[in-house]
């Protein structure tokens, strides 16, 4: 049987959003910046190492370890 590890499920859950949150922050600042593609390249870069590794955090803390 195993257990789940609730602690880091939740925290794997509120990473996610926050990296879609900022994401979609930085969106709007985007078109005030003096290259908007460029900026949003690395924006895109973070949010999707950081939703990344939310998405494993989720996936390793539902799976959980042996009791």
């Amino acid at each position: 049987m195993r257990r789940r590890n609730w602690r880091v499920t939740i925290v794997g859950i509120v990473l996610f959003v926050m990296a879609i949150a900022f994401y979609f922050y930085m969106m709007t600042i985007a078109p005030r910046s003096n290259d908007p593609a460029a900026m949003m390249r690395v924006v895109g870069t973070v949010s999707g190492g950081v939703g990344g590794l939310a998405l494993v955090m989720v996936a390793l803390g539902a799976f959980g370890r042996k009791a």
